[in-house]
């Protein structure tokens, strides 16, 4: 289960990081992001602490959206020391997503 958390800024966030951040850029109309954020949490509860998931719903904060390109949905950006190492867009089944992960934990 997520919790949601307050940050000041999107890079404060991913620079204070000790860990991988998986950023899921979403939005609440899009049907597949639905069914990410169910596999999400299956990925979530395989890593626990190796990896930090986080959720940018992309009509609350378009210029987030803007700044990392996201034109389609869902697409989720791993962050690792605050720069982007991999970009996945579409959905991907749990595994899929923790066999893409892996590499960079």
């Amino acid at each position: 289960m997520a919790t949601k958390q307050q940050f000041n800024s999107f890079d404060e966030l991913i620079s204070g990081a000790q860990t991988p951040i998986l950023v899921d850029f979403y939005a609440t109309w899009c049907g597949p992001c639905q069914m990410m954020s169910g596999f999400l949490d299956l990925v979530k509860d395989s890593l626990q602490d190796q990896v930090k998931i986080v959720k940018i719903d992309v009509d609350k904060y378009p210029e987030i959206a803007s700044q990392y390109d996201i034109s389609a949905l869902p697409t989720l950006v791993l962050f690792k020391e605050a720069k982007p190492v991999d970009r996945i867009e579409g959905v991907l089944r749990p595994q899929q997503l923790i066999d893409r992960v892996q590499p960079f934990l």
